[in-house]
């Protein structure tokens, strides 16, 4: 099968949703390519921040997602032998410290709301095998496999927002730098007690990182910072040595972490890094999101970044194909609006990460 469409997005996540949405709105016929069936997604970044809330609404998404449900966090507190030494308050205009959205909630209503659009697809168990290529070395659109159906879709602009293992990224040979953080992630999930209220609290467990984020739904997602590598051997061991601390520091959550929390299949493990590209453009290509730039989960912000990628790069876009212009240094100019803060984002993130232990010798409140 043979598709034409102005814009092909590979990545059906949040930022290749939300610029299809966006591009649809300013006519431009899309395209969005995802490789997995629907849009449930397990530990993933689901926490937006007050400038994320401000974009969505800009474009009258966030009454949509908050429909489909949202939860305000109150504070963030640090926790040392029990009590709290430290606790970061809202600032008054934003009324929160992050909202917690699941992907699900959000590529639900950023679909929902792209469905008006007859020049706007979206097509799921779709897996990208090759990216084609003009006489002048332009990317003029994809081969991809839907089941056993191929299709060959062209386009003016191919986007990669394919994630932090992009195929795009491989196939265009977009050189990237990775680095390690000397950690990794183990995430559990865990129905939240009665009255547990909004917050993200924060341990220090043997100079590990330990978090604890209250969900919609009222469950609670927990964070062990764990020595990168270190998975295939911890799993060895006997659980009890990761959750004692927990229980520890919160008595009242005992009885549910016992039941929840019975064996290392209860556990999933985030490989850590971050990454930087030699470019984000190519003639007629543009990747965004984790696949441009990958975060570590310092701060949440990962999603963050890539729905303001999203955000910057469909006037852009709009730009260049009434330009008639799908060129490298056209398409540059999302990359230079965008690079220095991320770059500067992922070095906060290092110094963060660095400096964690020095919030429990803090006794302040922010």
């Amino acid at each position: 099968m043979h598709l034409q469409t102005d814009v092909c997005i590979v990545g059906g996540g949040p930022a290749g949703i939300l610029l299809g949405h966006l591009l649809a709105k300013k006519g431009v016929s899309t395209i969005v390519l995802e490789r997995s069936s629907g849009v449930d997604r397990e530990f993933r970044g689901e926490h937006i921040t007050s400038e994320t809330e401000a974009i969505l609404k800009q474009h009258h998404l966030f009454e949509k997602v908050e429909v489909e449900g949202i939860l305000r966090m109150k504070r963030i507190e640090f926790f040392a032998a029990g009590n709290i030494v430290k606790t970061i308050a809202p600032e008054s205009a934003e009324g929160h410290v992050g909202i917690h959205v699941p992907q699900s909630h959000l590529l639900t209503a950023f679909v929902q709301e792209s469905q008006r659009f007859p020049h706007h697809h979206i097509l799921m168990n779709t897996t990208v095998t090759k990216l084609i290529q003009d006489e002048k070395g332009f990317y003029t659109g994809v081969k991809a496999r839907k089941g056993n159906e191929e299709l060959t879709i062209t386009s003016s602009i191919v986007v990669g927002a394919d994630g932090r293992f992009s195929t795009v990224r491989k196939l265009a040979n977009i050189t990237t730098i990775h680095k390690s953080h000397g950690y990794d992630v183990l995430w559990a999930k865990i129905p939240a007690p009665k009255d547990w209220e909004p917050t993200t609290r924060m341990l220090q467990v043997r100079g590990h990182q330990l978090a604890l984020f209250t969900q919609t739904g009222e469950y609670i997602q927990i964070g062990w910072n764990i020595k990168d590598g270190s998975f295939p051997t911890l799993k060895k061991e006997p659980l009890k040595p990761l959750i004692e601390p927990l229980i520890e520091s919160f008595p009242e959550l005992k009885e549910i972490v016992l039941q929840h929390l019975q064996s290392w299949k209860n556990f999933v493990c985030l490989k850590v890094e971050s990454s930087r590209c030699e470019t984000w453009v190519k003639d007629g290509l543009v990747i965004i999101g984790d696949a441009a730039h990958t975060m570590t989960p310092t701060g949440a912000i990962g999603i963050n970044c890539a729905m303001k990628d999203a955000d910057i790069l469909a006037p852009i876009i709009k730009g260049a194909l009434s330009d008639q212009n799908t060129s490298a240094n056209r398409l540059k100019m999302f990359e230079e609006l965008r690079r220095v803060e991320i770059e500067i984002q992922q070095d906060m993130q290092i110094e963060k990460e660095d400096s964690f232990s020095k919030e429990f010798a803090e006794t302040a409140v922010s």
